[in-house]
């Protein structure tokens, strides 16, 4: 079969490079490049990069309704549109290919409809994912169900390590998804939307600022659901899957640092501290209160400074009684 991909970000990149090994991807779109940063250099979308690597044709239409793209795309006579981290279709779009425009999402649809499912489903402490496959109509993420898989979570799981666990299954689904449309053997499951009220509205700034007032576990899901800690010392790039979680530490003066938390664990501990309040040997641990128990950062990212582990920081910050988190 001959395969379309649309796609934009790193996540898509990644897998129009695995299905490139196994299927005859004879084109793929994306949005034009831009300016980006004080010095306004040009910037070219992931799947551009990846595909001009693959030497895979590269289509990039400032409007999707254009003529030219349509006709662009009419030409390449495409069995199947693959849509991967890509902005909404119009009809004249998807109904283009032969067999169909199939999107991969990262839910477990109808849950979790939007722009941000990673992320919320962590920061709603779901204990299940999953990612599906799904033919694209007139309204976003609530075509015809084609395949999903299941994904366990535990509250260790940070947004990027389950953005790196959804790249490789979601691979893997649609490989699968493609063998059964060209073998005719898809079976179509439609979408009950009733059934659920769990959506995934696009991550805002208002909610990246850190509130402990809120529970100790609330606020634990709420840094691992905008982390980009992998393992280690090692951060995922993609900002827009994980901006991070942040506060302000209050000085003695007065003065408010801000200060990205990159990583947490939690324990649940009636304690009468006020929330906010910081505790810390100055060496290896430091612990912020909650009305409910303590916020352990293990990984942090003051502003202006590198991302470092605890005892890195601590080794050359030394933190005050005085000091609070608000």
């Amino acid at each position: 079969m001959k395969i379309v991909f649309f796609g934009t970000p790193p996540f898509s990149a990644y897998i129009l490079e695995k299905l490139h090994a196994s299927i005859n991807v004879v084109a793929s779109v994306c949005p034009p490049d831009r300016e980006k940063g004080r010095g306004r250099k040009i910037i070219s979308p992931s799947v551009k990069l990846k595909a001009q690597e693959l030497n895979i044709k590269v289509l990039q239409p400032n409007n999707l309704n254009d003529s030219s793209f349509i006709a662009s795309l009419q030409n390449l006579n495409a069995d199947l549109f693959i849509v991967v981290a890509f902005r909404m279709l119009p009809e004249i779009v998807w109904r283009i290919s032969k067999k169909g425009c199939v999107n991969l999402h990262t839910s477990l649809l109808p849950n979790y409809r939007g722009a941000a499912p990673i992320n919320r489903v962590l920061i709603n402490g779901e204990k299940q994912t999953g990612i599906t496959t799904f033919f694209i109509n007139n309204k976003i993420d609530e075509g015809n169900i084609l395949l999903q898989e299941k994904i366990e979570l535990d509250n260790k799981i940070t947004a990027a390590i389950l953005h790196n666990i959804m790249m490789q299954k979601g691979t893997e689904l649609l490989l699968e998804t493609i063998d059964k449309i060209a073998d005719n053997k898809a079976e179509q499951m439609e979408q009950n939307i009733a059934l659920t009220d769990k959506i995934a509205p696009k991550i805002n700034k208002e909610l990246l600022q850190i509130d402990w007032s809120q529970s100790v576990e609330k606020i634990h899901d709420l840094i691992r659901g905008l982390s980009p800690c992998l393992n280690g010392n090692t951060l995922l790039k993609d900002v827009a899957i994980c901006p991070s979680a942040w506060f302000y530490l209050q000085t003695e003066s007065g003065k408010q640092v801000r200060v990205k938390l990159l990583l947490s664990d939690f324990e649940v501990e009636t304690n009468s501290l006020e929330a906010g309040s910081i505790v810390t040997d100055n060496k290896t641990h430091l612990k912020i209160a909650t009305n409910d128990g303590f916020i352990s950062i293990l990984q942090l990212q003051m502003e202006g400074k590198k991302a470092m582990d605890i005892k890195s920081f601590l080794a050359g910050f030394q933190m005050k009684n005085q000091f609070r988190a608000c």
